[in-house]
């Protein structure tokens, strides 16, 4: 038997991108990506990933990582898409209540005609990335933080550490999302990251964590020097080429 090839799509708050992987994760198509369109119910996201997937050569199985709470495919939660025109924009109810309970790994499925496994975002990401040995964690800076726990390999249930609170009445994802580093400047959004870190550790007492997504390169010098030796940045690749790996690490 050949080894199998994996459809990747990482949906975000701003973009969707899909691209080809072969079994041990690595890119054998070019990527394609398209604006995340608002508002955003549930059929319109499958179509979106159908129409990047015809972009493609055909994959048997597809992975698809996306912002919020999932529990075996199925949306619990979604904090952008329940939106009318993205992250910070009014929520619709409509769409919250379409969202909810929408089994996505089954939709993605029948209408693409290959077994799919839908994720949380950062638990996509953390596949690419983690060793396998250990408490691994992974939080991704983005448009807002996300986050997923491996333990030895195995990927623990799902905790929205976005959704909690701060300070001042903020989430995490408030707190250092593209927002507030936008109005900050990455100097001193870079210390809320390091405070975040800080928080995070006693809670988690990892062995080793990761910082991915989009905005980890923006992280000041400064501040990497005194986040820890037990920490360090991925790349935001890692979005796309955890989509193999995670079929082998995810609970069944």
């Amino acid at each position: 038997m050949t080894s199998p090839t994996t459809l990747s799509v990482d949906c975000g708050g701003g973009g969707i991108k899909a691209s080809v992987l072969d079994s041990e994760g690595a890119i054998i198509s070019r990527a394609v990506r398209t604006p995340t369109p608002y508002p955003l119910p549930p059929g319109k996201l499958v179509e979106t990933i159908v129409s990047l997937a015809e972009q493609l050569p055909a994959a048997d199985r597809i992975t698809v990582g996306m912002p919020g709470m999932l529990r075996h495919g199925v949306v619990v939660a979604t904090p952008h898409y329940i939106t009318r025109d993205g992250p910070r924009s009014k929520v619709l109810p409509e769409l919250v209540e379409a969202w909810a309970r929408f089994d996505m790994g089954r939709a993605v499925s029948q209408a693409l005609g290959a077994p799919a496994l839908v994720l949380n975002d950062a638990e996509v990401a953390g596949a690419g990335v983690v060793t396998g040995h250990g408490l691994e964690m992974i939080v991704t800076l983005g448009t807002g933080l996300g986050n997923a726990v491996f333990d030895n390999g195995v990927l623990a249930p799902h905790v929205e550490v976005s959704q909690g609170p701060v300070r001042w009445g903020l989430t995490y994802d408030d707190y250092i999302g593209e927002h507030e580093r936008l109005r900050l400047g990455d100097a001193h959004w870079s210390r809320r990251v390091r405070r975040v870190v800080d928080a995070l550790r006693p809670m988690y007492l990892w062995d080793r964590l990761y910082l991915g997504g989009g905005n980890s390169r923006r992280i000041t010098s400064y501040q990497l020097a005194r986040i820890g030796e037990d920490v360090v940045v991925v790349p935001n690749e890692a979005g796309m080429t955890g989509g193999a790996r995670c079929w082998a690490m995810a609970r069944p």
